[in-house]
C-alpha cells in the first residue's frame, strides 16, 4: 500500500492492492531481522553473508552452488526491493516514494533467502497535481505523468548505481551485466505488478507503464524495455520479454538456460 498516507488513508486503498501484496509485504517499518539497504551498500561483507546463506540454500535445493549463481541470483533479488516498490506505487497510486537506499529495507524468506517483505521508511513522494495529495508538506508536484516516470527512472538508477559500485568488487559480474540486471529489475517490476492484477487489462497497464518509464535506453540501463507481443504454443498472443542478464541458472545440474536469456533468444 501506498507507504505516505496515513493508516485510515492506507485502509481505503489496502483492498485495490490486495492481488498485488499476496507474495510481498509492504510496511513502514523495520522489523528485526530486516535490512536497510543501505547498510548492505555500506557494509558489503553483508551480501557475503547472503550469499553464503543462499550456497547452502542451492547445496540443499540442487547439490551444487556455483559462485556465480549465487552472485546473480542476490543481484537480481536486491535490485527487486526499489524496483519493486516503484513499480507498485506507480502504477496503483501514480506516485514515486523515496527509494533512496537509507530509505528502504526488506526481510528475507525464512527458507529461500529471497525478499519476501520491503519496507518503505520516507514520508516523501513525487505526484501528479490531480493528487488529492498533492498539498501535503511531503509532496513534491510534476507536471505529468512523463515527469512522474522520469522520477522512478531517476531514483531507481541512482540506487542501482551506488549497489554497482558496493557489489561489483565482491564478485565476478562484470559492470555490464550488473547494469543489465538493473535493466530487468525495473522493466520485470513494472510488467509483475501488472500482471499481479489477474487481468489482461491489468497487466496491458503494467506493460503500458514498462514503456513509459523505458521508452528508449537510458544509459547506463542497458535497454529500453524489452516487452513485445508474441504467440504461445496455443497459438494466442502473450506478452514475454527478452531478458538483459543471465541468471546462470542453467550452470545448476540438470538445468539449461531460460528461454528468455539473452545467452540463446534472439534480438
Amino acid at each position: 500500500m501506498n507507504p505516505q498516507r496515513s493508516r485510515d488513508d492506507a485502509r481505503e486503498i489496502a483492498d485495490g492492492l490486495e492481488s498485488s501484496l499476496l507474495r510481498h509485504e509492504l510496511r513502514r517499518d523495520v522489523p528485526e531481522g530486516w535490512s536497510r539497504c543501505a547498510d548492505l551498500l555500506e557494509q558489503p561483507a553483508l551480501f557475503v553473508e547472503w550469499r553464503s546463506r543462499l550456497t547452502d540454500w542451492l547445496l540443499d535445493q540442487h547439490g551444487a552452488a556455483p559462485a556465480r549463481t549465487a552472485a546473480s541470483y542476490v543481484m537480481s533479488w536486491y535490485l527487486h526491493v526499489p524496483a519493486y516498490v516503484g513499480a507498485l506505487l506507480l502504477h496503483h497510486e501514480r506516485r514515486v516514494p523515496s527509494l533512496k537506499p537509507e530509505q528502504l529495507a526488506f526481510g528475507l524468506g525464512p527458507d529461500r533467502p529471497h525478499p519476501e517483505g520491503m519496507a518503505v521508511l520516507s514520508d516523501t513522494f513525487y505526484c501528479l497535481p490531480t493528487d488529492p495529495g498533492s498539498p501535503r508538506p511531503e509532496a513534491t508536484v510534476v507536471r505529468d505523468e512523463r515527469a512522474l516516470a522520469a522520477v522512478l527512472r531517476a531514483q531507481f538508477v541512482g540506487h542501482a548505481a551506488r549497489f554497482v559500485r558496493a557489489y561489483a568488487p565482491g564478485t565476478r559480474l562484470g559492470r555490464r551485466v550488473l547494469w543489465a540486471a538493473a535493466t530487468d529489475a525495473l522493466d520485470g517490476a513494472l510488467w509483475r505488478v501488472g500482471r499481479q492484477g489477474g487481468t489482461a487489462e491489468a497487466e496491458g497497464a503494467g506493460v503500458a507503464d514498462a514503456a513509459l518509464v523505458l521508452d528508449v535506453q537510458y544509459r547506463p540501463l542497458t535497454s529500453a524495455s524489452t516487452l513485445r507481443m508474441a504467440i504461445n504454443d496455443d497459438g494466442r498472443r502473450v506478452w514475454e520479454r527478452r531478458r538483459e542478464s543471465c541468471c546462470f541458472s542453467y550452470l545448476l545440474p540438470g538445468e539449461a538456460e531460460c528461454e528468455s536469456c539473452p545467452r540463446v533468444c534472439r534480438r
